[in-house]
């Protein structure tokens, strides 16, 4: 596998843009009441924010800034302002490092751009973020500063390969429970998705597969004598494609992903598609926004 497409991206410049559409896109915390360190976020416990939350009868030991003491001096009993917890979501960010991510320039560009818009979105909400590559062959964490230091290429390529019927292995990755699980897929693989979308929804997590597109791979246009050739293990077939065998292509195509997004539905995981071509924020619109994978900032 040639990964020329993606050694021609200038990350920075696509690490730039991304930074812009996470001010204007952002992930969807509000969904849930989170637990964890003190961050930015409503908790599903107490704390000492400003978000004032209800009351309640003074308990020896209580913190007495928290007394209500115009209450006290109404009533003379102590009674104490209970405020919303502040927490820090926690969110686990897995990158598929199968070769077909990055066949051809515009998948390759809209997959770099999604990986660096997830990122800045996460760094950008406070979170509490780890970050993870997977292939068929293992899997491998990636410290922020790769990302964000635009060094996670070499790792990404160092990653062993694996069958092409089979999904990248998110067995070893330690996700947080109830954490926010985030996949970066295309989803080209033939094995079945209900492993992955099991392991996305364990530990009452909750999870979002975003899976770039190109045009050419969902409507192609063949006809006559090809020579294809396999994105994750390079070999090669010899085909004459006739219209019939184009359908065929197209139906199974289709129906490959209305699979995972009626699965995804079963364990609560929301499967939205981006396409390669056109805007970035329209791309987004066309499904993560509708489905709530992302929201307006």
């Amino acid at each position: 596998m040639s990964w020329a497409a993606l050694e021609s991206i200038d990350f920075r410049a696509a690490s730039a843009r991304a930074q812009g559409w996470a001010e204007v896109f952002r992930l969807p915390f509000g969904k849930r009441v989170w637990k964890g360190a003190t961050g930015d976020h409503q908790g599903s416990g107490t704390g000492s924010s400003l978000d004032f939350q209800d009351h309640r009868s003074y308990i020896p030991g209580d913190d007495p800034r928290h007394i209500n003491w115009q209450a006290y001096a109404r009533s003379g009993n102590y009674t104490m302002k209970l405020y919303r917890e502040e927490v820090r979501p926690l969110v686990d960010l897995v990158i598929d490092a199968s070769p077909s991510m990055f066949l051809g320039d515009a998948k390759s560009l809209r997959t770099v751009e999604l990986l660096y818009f997830l990122v800045h979105a996460v760094l950008k909400s406070g979170a509490s973020g780890r970050f993870y590559l997977a292939s068929p062959g293992g899997s491998t964490p990636l410290r922020t500063e790769a990302l964000t230091g635009h060094a996670w290429m070499e790792p990404l390529k160092s990653l062993p390969g694996g069958p092409a019927s089979t999904p990248p292995r998110l067995e070893a990755i330690p996700f947080r429970a109830q954490s926010m699980r985030i996949v970066l897929s295309d989803l080209l693989f033939h094995g079945d998705g209900d492993p992955m979308l099991r392991q996305l929804a364990s530990q009452r997590g909750f999870g979002s597969i975003f899976a770039p597109f190109s045009r050419e791979e969902a409507e192609p246009a063949w006809s006559g004598n090809y020579e294809f050739i396999d994105a994750e293990d390079g070999t090669r077939h010899q085909r004459r494609v006739q219209l019939e065998l184009l359908q065929k292509y197209r139906t199974a195509y289709r129906r490959h992903f209305e699979g995972w997004k009626q699965q995804g539905r079963r364990y609560d995981v929301s499967v939205v598609r981006v396409p390669a071509e056109g805007d970035f924020a329209q791309a987004l619109r066309m499904e993560a926004v509708t489905a709530g994978s992302v929201e307006l900032g």
